[in-house]
């Protein structure tokens, strides 16, 4: 009888390693650690029990502490300086955002509006007693920090595409609750990488508003910018024209589908849908315009003011056409904001009500900062090759809508 060769081969051990629920963990624990003592090194100016002239200090044992990241639970030891000098930066990238969440929790604790939930998410955050002293020292330290982020300058970078959503959060205000928009601004950059560029707190129904924020933006260095994506905001396209001379506008095809269907009854909503999405499906401009004329009359006795919707505003939908094929699926509509709202919604539920505007607006912009360095460290959204960002806003649109014409004829 044959026996079987139970030992495992190598690839099978490989395998297995991997597999395994901590092998990731264990390298990023490895890589981090290395990185500490790195940083401790730097900040003595010398590595353990190296005599050195420059040497500044001592090293003085270690602290556990731990770090949550996708991969799980990390504990570290944190090197620790005789004097007390040594304070590692690696914490604040991973853990900015909770410390917000922690701060606008705690101030609606000692604002006395907490409740039973929120109490035990205090508790199970942080072990210690909050004084007002000590929530106020924590708003210096993150508010400084996001401060910085909201004045950094831009002029570094070209953002051809320019993403404006408004999220809206209920406030504590006056005695009442409020809902108080927030604007946020995503830029597309000439290497192809999004970047939060700023969120404020406005009237989204103000054009004052986007004049603020857009002057805000271009005193910073933001240039460069061909296209605006948002949706049918009041003030918006005045304040385009203003300040960024040349940009197009695109309206989100997918909110202008929504605000159509609502014009009809239940029972047409479907067709009317379908009808308008035959539109979109056009890959040039003339093509797109003359299925929306047949669509608008096929629903004019219908639906009258869908039709007249979508003979007064369809064209401001079609912007995208204007630009590279491989990027509008990208940027006809603003499903990038989508997505990034749904994760701000996820850490923001738990707080519900905010105690003040400053609060929502440090969760918010910490949340904002955590993403874009996530965006910046990743692979490039769009390939920027196929538009050159140095390019005048308008030639490069009429350049660029030429080409396209020449690709779809040959």
């Amino acid at each position: 009888m044959t026996k079987k060769n139970l030992t495992p081969t190598g690839k099978d051990k490989q395998t297995a390693l991997i597999d395994s629920e901590g092998f990731i963990r264990n390298i990023v624990r490895t890589a981090l650690q290395e990185l500490l003592e790195a940083e401790m090194t730097e900040h003595l100016g010398a590595g353990p029990y190296e005599r050195t002239e420059g040497r500044t200090g001592q090293r003085n044992g270690y602290k556990d502490r731990e770090l949550t990241l996708k991969v799980g639970c990390i504990s570290l030891r944190i090197p620790q300086a005789r004097d007390g000098s040594f304070h590692t930066g690696l914490f604040e990238r991973y853990q900015r955002s909770e410390r917000a969440l922690t701060l606008a929790i705690v101030e609606m604790w000692l604002k006395g509006v907490s409740t039973r939930k929120v109490s035990a998410v205090t508790e199970a955050l942080s072990s210690v007693a909050f004084s007002k002293s000590t929530v106020s020292e924590l708003c210096k330290s993150l508010d400084a920090h996001i401060n910085e982020w909201k004045a950094r300058d831009l002029s570094s970078h070209a953002y051809p595409y320019v993403f404006v959503d408004a999220l809206y959060e209920d406030v504590r205000k006056g005695g009442s609750v409020v809902s108080e928009g927030v604007l946020i601004v995503v830029g597309v950059r000439g290497d192809g990488r999004r970047e939060v560029l700023d969120a404020v707190i406005a009237d989204t129904e103000s054009a004052a508003s986007y004049n603020d924020l857009f002057s805000a933006l271009r005193e910073r260095g933001a240039s460069g910018v061909m296209l605006v994506v948002s949706d049918a905001h009041a003030g918006l396209r005045s304040a385009i024209r203003r300040y960024f001379q040349g940009a197009s506008w695109q309206r989100c095809q997918v909110h202008f589908s929504r605000d159509a269907t609502s014009k009809v009854s239940l029972k047409n909503r479907k067709a009317l849908g379908a009808d308008i999405g035959s539109i979109f499906e056009k890959k040039e401009r003339e093509e797109a315009m003359r299925r929306a004329s047949e669509v608008s009359g096929k629903w004019r006795d219908i639906a009258p003011r869908a039709a007249k919707m979508i003979d007064e505003d369809i064209e401001q939908c079609l912007s995208a056409l204007a630009f590279p094929e491989e990027h509008q699926a990208s940027i006809r509509t603003n499903n990038v904001m989508e997505r990034f709202n749904e994760e701000i919604r996820r850490r923001d539920r738990v707080v519900n009500i905010f105690p003040n505007e400053a609060s929502a607006l440090r969760l918010v912009c910490a949340i904002c900062i955590e993403q874009s360095e996530l965006w910046a460290t990743g692979k490039a959204w769009l390939d920027m090759s196929l538009l050159d960002a140095d390019d005048e806003p308008v030639a490069a649109v009429l350049r660029y809508r030429a080409l396209h014409q020449e690709r779809r004829a040959s």
